[in-house]
């Protein structure tokens, strides 16, 4: 603990922000790094080093925060970078998108704002790339055992980097033309740059892991192939069926799940090829279906797009401003959340019941049918019900409409049908520990547990790992290895 007094003395400070007006201007990141030196070193001072510490317990992976708090406090970067590399394959991707719920455990958090550990990991891993920290993660030696991952997203990538450093030989295949699933074709630009992608992507293929793109397993490559090519075979394609809205109209033109939106903006940003028909918000009245982090990125990219209006509805009711007493301190609360994009221009509504859309004589969807509910007191065992609100009916504009309601499970047919892999109820593989019903064939992320964040998804790929070295190599420790190469290079 670099300064017991720190937290008194020194509040919460998030690095500024590019004005909404300039920033939506284009699809670059807008929130600026916070300064080298005495602001961040501040920030860090924050952290109380407590004998429990529940931020610790609360992320996913297991970061050591206090100790890389402390590292950045006594300027001793190198060192809190090797701490946070230790247990986080890719901060460069959670220190931009990780809704943080280490900060929501941090003890100070009980009765002050709690520590900027997405900030602080940020700029660990800006200066590690910059002061030449970041390194390939390159074996020793190599065991002669080859891996298959299917699907390049964080799951797939952690489990790659995690083997690699252990000696196998692992190639990631990857249905699109670059690397990085979701986290390249699903988080908008302005919140995860490409450019930061490839530069991770850059260093792992150094490190000898090789990347086979555009090779759609279960379509274009037969997966039962590649189950007699490799000694194993690991499941990373993630929870891709979108869930739907079957209500009147749904057919309509201009209306659109929200990755097929979200997903060509991206490759329009980045001057890649949309692959399907256009579509852009310029001009139109946007409405997006659903108040979760996909339906704000909605939200961002529509405003960038120049949308002359931006509605966002939600069947559940508006979230509390503040932790509720049901989910106490260090559980993550559902709380209500203003998020950048929200910040830019957006009309939101919650308790809306979605009930037609309305189209022109052409096919286009023109307006949507909407109405306010009232939510029916849960009982015990079963799923609340609602009544709609008598004479609340009313018609809004709508040229253009995104379903961002969530993911249901991974496409059955494909890769899964061809191994023969035994799903669960909901429709995700259903697996013992990692391992799938077939022998040699595992799987992990979301494709596994259902749709998830990017730190559960690193989370799941590095447990994986560790279970896939198990099944190839017997009793391995796969962390002590990696830890042991760590220091090696230290």
């Amino acid at each position: 603990m670099g300064k017991p007094t720190g937290f008194l003395e020194v509040g919460r400070e998030l690095p500024q922000k590019l004005d909404p007006s300039v920033r939506i201007q284009d699809n670059k990141e807008f929130v600026l790094n916070q300064e080298f030196g005495t602001k961040i070193n501040k920030q860090a001072s924050r952290c109380m080093d407590c004998g429990v510490p529940f931020c610790h317990n609360s992320c996913p992976i297991g970061n050591i925060i206090p100790e890389f708090n402390d590292a950045v406090y006594r300027d001793s970067w190198e060192e809190a970078w090797n701490i946070l590399s230790s247990t986080n394959n890719f901060p460069e991707f959670t220190g931009r998108v990780c809704p943080a719920p280490c900060e929501s455990g941090c003890v100070l958090g009980i009765n002050q704002d709690p520590i900027t550990i997405c900030n602080i990991e940020k700029t660990i891993v800006e200066t590690a790339y910059r002061e030449g920290y970041a390194k390939p993660k390159t074996p020793r030696s190599r065991t002669g055992k080859t891996i298959a991952i299917i699907g390049s997203g964080p799951a797939g990538l952690a489990a790659a980097e995690q083997l690699n450093s252990a000696g196998h030989c692992v190639t990631v295949f990857e249905r699109d033309e670059k690397v990085g699933g979701l986290l390249r074709f699903g988080i908008p630009d302005f919140k995860l740059g490409m450019d930061i992608i490839d530069r991770k992507i850059n260093l792992m293929a150094e490190a000898g892991i090789k990347f086979e793109v555009n090779a759609h397993v279960g379509v274009e490559i037969n997966a039962l192939q590649l189950r007699q090519d490799f000694d194993v075979v690991l499941l990373t394609g993630g929870a891709t069926v979108p869930r739907n809205l079957p209500i009147p109209g749904r057919e309509l033109k201009g209306v659109h799940y929200a990755m097929e939106f979200l997903a060509q903006n991206n490759r329009r940003a980045n001057d890649m090829a949309l692959k399907s028909e256009e579509i852009h918000a310029k001009g139109k009245h946007v409405v997006v279906i659903g108040g979760g982090d996909t339906g704000s990125d909605c939200v961002g990219t529509s405003n960038r797009h120049g949308a002359v209006s931006v509605t966002q509805v939600e069947i559940m009711p508006i979230p509390p401003e503040k932790r509720p007493a049901h989910q106490p301190w260090p559980s993550y609360p559902m709380i209500m959340k203003t998020s950048t994009s929200h910040e830019e221009g957006c009309e939101r509504h919650w308790n809306i019941l979605t009930k037609e859309f309305i189209g022109d004589e052409a096919g286009n969807v023109k307006a949507l049918r909407i109405a306010d509910i009232q939510w029916q007191e849960a009982k015990p065992d079963e799923r609340p019900g609602f009544d709609e609100v008598v004479g609340s009916e009313r018609i809004i504009p709508c040229d253009m409409a995104f379903l961002a309601m969530g993911f249901l499970h991974p496409e059955p047919s494909g890769v899964l049908a061809q191994l023969d892999i035994k799903l669960d109820e909901r429709g995700n593989v259903a697996t013992t520990g990692f391992a799938t019903s077939q022998k040699g064939v595992f799987a992990a992320g979301d494709m596994r547990t259902g749709q998830s964040l990017v730190v559960r998804c690193i989370n799941e790929g590095r447990e994986c790992a560790r279970e896939i070295d198990d099944f190839l190599m017997g009793n391995t420790n796969l962390e002590a290895k990696a830890h042991s190469l760590m220091l090696s290079r230290a």
